[in-house]
C-alpha cells in the first residue's frame, strides 16, 4: 500500500483504517485453526496458510486484512496434544461478530479465506448466508477455500492422493515458512479412504470426485485410524510445490478483487433496506 505502513489491520492505528475506509470498503478475513497436522507439520498450519494468502492478496491489491483467527472447527483433532477447537456453533458466532463489527465503520466488503481446508466451511458459509439475508444485507461475503480455488493447479503439481497433512499443504507452508516444517517427519504413510468410510468418500480433495457420502468423524476415531495424525503421503512435499501452488491461489484471489472494486450489483441497488 502506497501510505499505510501495513496491510495488517492490527498494526494500525483506528484513523489509519478510518482513511482506508473514506477510499476502500474491501477487507480480507484469514482464518484458520490450531490443530495437529501430523509430525512434520506446525499446529498453526492451517492459519499460515490463511495469513500468507490474505497477505500477499491484501499487498498486491491494496485491500486491508483483518487479524487472523487462529482457532476452527477442529474437534475431530482433538486427540492431539495442542489441538484448540472451536465448536461449529461457536465459529458461526465468532464470524458473525467480526462481520458486524467491520460493518458498522464502513466495510461494505468482507472476503474469508479459509485455510482449513473444507472443515470450516460448514461455519462459515452458514454465518455468511445468514448475516447476509437477516442482518447485513448491504453487505458482500465471499468464502475462498484451497480445496476450490486451485483445481487448477493441484492435479498438475500433486504426486499423490491430498488430504490432511498433504504434500500440497505441507508445502505450501514449508514456502512460506521454512522453519516450521520438519522435513525428517515426512511420510509416505497413508490411510485406506475406501476401507474406513467406504467407496463413496472424498479421499482426495483436489481429485475427480465421483458420488459421494459424506461421512464425520471423531477424535477418537481418527486417533485409532491416523495415529501419529497423517492422513495423507506428504513424501513428495517441496517449497518448489508450494510456490506454485500459492503464486497461482494469489493471482486467483488477486483477479477476484479486481473485480469485487468495481462490483456494484444487487447490493448496491437495495435502496429499501
Amino acid at each position: 500500500m502506497n501510505k499505510l505502513k501495513s496491510v495488517w489491520i492490527n498494526e494500525l492505528s483506528w484513523e489509519d483504517v478510518n482513511n482506508y475506509l473514506k477510499k476502500e470498503s474491501i477487507v480480507i478475513l484469514p482464518v484458520g485453526s490450531t490443530e495437529e497436522h501430523g509430525l512434520v507439520g506446525p499446529l498453526g498450519l492451517d492459519s499460515y496458510a490463511a495469513i500468507a494468502l490474505a497477505e500477499d492478496v491484501g499487498k498486491k491489491t491494496g485491500v486491508l486484512v483483518a487479524p487472523p483467527l487462529w482457532y476452527g472447527d477442529s474437534s475431530h483433532h482433538l486427540g492431539f496434544a495442542g489441538t484448540m477447537s472451536l465448536r461449529t456453533s461457536t465459529l458461526i458466532s465468532v464470524i458473525e461478530d467480526i462481520s458486524e463489527s467491520l460493518a458498522r465503520n464502513g466495510v461494505k466488503k468482507i472476503l474469508i479465506i479459509n485455510g482449513h481446508k473444507s472443515a470450516n466451511l460448514p461455519a462459515l458459509l452458514s454465518a455468511v448466508k445468514n448475516l447476509h439475508e437477516y442482518k447485513l444485507p448491504k453487505v458482500f461475503f465471499a468464502v475462498a477455500d484451497p480445496m476450490k480455488i486451485a483445481k487448477g493447479i493441484a492435479s498438475k503439481i500433486k504426486d499423490n492422493i491430498e488430504h490432511h497433512v498433504g504434500e500440497l499443504e505441507v508445502s505450501h507452508v514449508w514456502y512460506k515458512y521454512p522453519h516450521l516444517i520438519k522435513k525428517d517427519k515426512l511420510t509416505k504413510k497413508g490411510i485406506n479412504f475406501e476401507k474406513i468410510f467406504s467407496k463413496y468418500s472424498h479421499y482426495d480433495l483436489f481429485g475427480k470426485s465421483g458420488d459421494t457420502i459424506d461421512i464425520p468423524w471423531n477424535s477418537y476415531e481418527q486417533k485409532a485410524f491416523a495415529p501419529d495424525g497423517s492422513l495423507s503421503n506428504s513424501s513428495k512435499a517441496s517449497p518448489e510445490k508450494g510456490k506454485k501452488y500459492h503464486d497461482y491461489m494469489v493471482n486467483i484471489l488477486v483477479d477476484f478483487i479486481s473485480w469485487l472494486k468495481k462490483y456494484n450489483g444487487p447490493i448496491g441497488n437495495l435502496k429499501k433496506i
